[in-house]
């Protein structure tokens, strides 16, 4: 890899789309803030996708708080990595794609893209079964129509799309609060011990020691921190119209992280709250295999005590799963233009991978039966954390070679810290194939 960018920066696809959003030019922070909220809040959505639910079920039903320390670690560097990701896009004007495709070689690059759409078609499995899953709570909708009829998507986000950039931040944002809401009433009613929660978020030797912890707790890493989210996130940043100065370019980075950072801290409330909810109502009471979300909706009422618990719970999922269902298509769009500048249409880029994930999930579920929906879930998120190194190292590397950043190249701490954290990913990921294959 050479130490500078081989051309000018390209010019970037979603600006051409949707057009630069103007930002305030003067001090108020506030009116700075309100200017760069929404891409932080896109690239939260794929934290606590459907994906995120069954993780974060099998991890509190089963081991109780133990593994919402992973959660909070993961978190933490989900806020280093996004970081890392827009301040690459603002600097550079390229987007993690753009500079991988111009950094490497031909076949590394098409290597990584490869790597990159399998990343994206186990994110967008996990969208397919938690909407059919939850058209089957609300509606008793079989799982197998559920499945065929979130192809209806394809069509429902290309709409939107042609409405603006805002307009699908906004959407965004509503379900978010949407999905807020729902967890914040059933976090009060499940009554959870705050001593055990805070216990909680400490690390526990057991996720070491003990294979099926560790699988979920990778399961959850996969599932925090996704790897197309940071080439999403290094692109959307960009549609901002700040100036290319070096001051204009300071402030964006300050308020683009400010948006990551809070985006993020709701992410890791509402993973915390799926965890810590498993934990209070089936864990305490006996009843550890409680992994599965439709297991989860039927016993949510007569645990909690309320004829609401489940429904609301179903209406977050389905929520959950339209808003990640949005922002991975941006993903897909924003990575095969840029490793290797592929344009197709939105509307057929859109139904193939839509395809790719519904094919697996509409045999494994008439082949085998809804009772293998959950494992589906989890499995999806163990491949997304594989995917992970090939995003984060990259990542890293570029945003500490000081010839493609300048004044913007991470300090030292930032580069020690940024390995370090690629080392845990890529050392977790290592050890969990070494147990499956009983070499370790």
């Amino acid at each position: 890899m050479s130490n500078a960018w081989r051309s000018e920066g390209k010019t970037r696809s979603l600006s051409e789309v949707y057009g630069s959003i103007p930002i305030h030019s003067g001090p108020g922070f506030w009116k700075n803030l309100r200017a760069f909220i929404g891409p932080g809040f896109m690239v939260a959505v794929g934290y606590m996708d459907p994906g995120n639910w069954a993780t974060d079920l099998a991890g509190g039903s089963q081991f109780g708080y133990t593994l919402l320390s992973v959660i909070f670690i993961s978190s933490l560097f989900a806020i280093v990595l996004q970081h890392l990701a827009l301040k690459l896009g603002v600097s550079t004007g390229r987007d993690l794609a753009q500079a991988c495709g111009e950094a490497f070689s031909k076949p590394v690059a098409i290597f990584l893209w490869i790597l990159c759409e399998l990343a994206i078609v186990a994110c967008d499995l996990a969208e397919v079964i938690g909407s059919a899953l939850a058209l089957n709570l609300l509606f008793d909708i079989p799982i197998l129509y559920g499945i065929l009829i979130t192809i209806l998507d394809v069509f429902l986000i290309l709409y939107f799309q042609h409405r603006g950039f805002r307009v699908l931040e906004s959407i965004v944002m509503s379900l978010l609060a949407v999905i807020s809401l729902c967890f914040g009433y059933e976090l009060l009613l499940s009554q959870p011990d705050i001593g055990s929660v805070v216990k909680g978020l400490v690390p526990q030797a057991s996720i070491f020691q003990d294979s099926s912890q560790l699988y979920v707790a990778i399961g959850i890493l996969g599932a925090t921190v996704m790897p197309h989210n940071l080439y999403l996130h290094s692109s959307i940043v960009q549609t901002r119209a700040y100036a290319h100065t070096e001051a204009d370019k300071t402030k964006a980075v300050k308020f683009a992280t400010i948006d990551s950072t809070l985006s993020l801290g709701l992410a890791f409330f509402i993973n915390a709250g799926i965890l810590i909810l498993a934990a209070s109502a089936f864990h305490i009471n006996g009843m550890p295999h409680v992994a599965d979300i439709r297991d989860a909706y039927q016993l949510l009422d007569p645990v909690l005590g309320s004829k609401w618990a489940s429904a609301l719970f179903a209406i977050a999922l389905l929520a959950s799963g339209q808003n990640a269902t949005l922002t991975g298509t941006l993903a897909g769009q924003i990575v095969m233009e840029g490793f290797i500048d592929l344009k197709l249409a939105p509307w057929l880029r859109r139904l193939i991978t839509r395809m790719l994930a519904i094919l697996p999930a509409f045999f494994i579920t008439w082949i085998w039966g809804d009772s293998k929906v959950g494992e589906l879930l989890v499995f999806s998120q163990v491949i997304l954390s594989m995917q992970l190194s090939f995003a984060v190292i990259p990542l890293v590397w570029f945003t500490s070679d000081k010839a493609k950043m300048g004044k913007f190249v991470n300090p030292v701490w930032l580069t020690t810290l940024s390995w370090l954290i690629s080392a845990v990913i890529l050392g977790l990921n290592a050890y969990l194939l070494l147990q499956i294959f009983g070499l370790a």
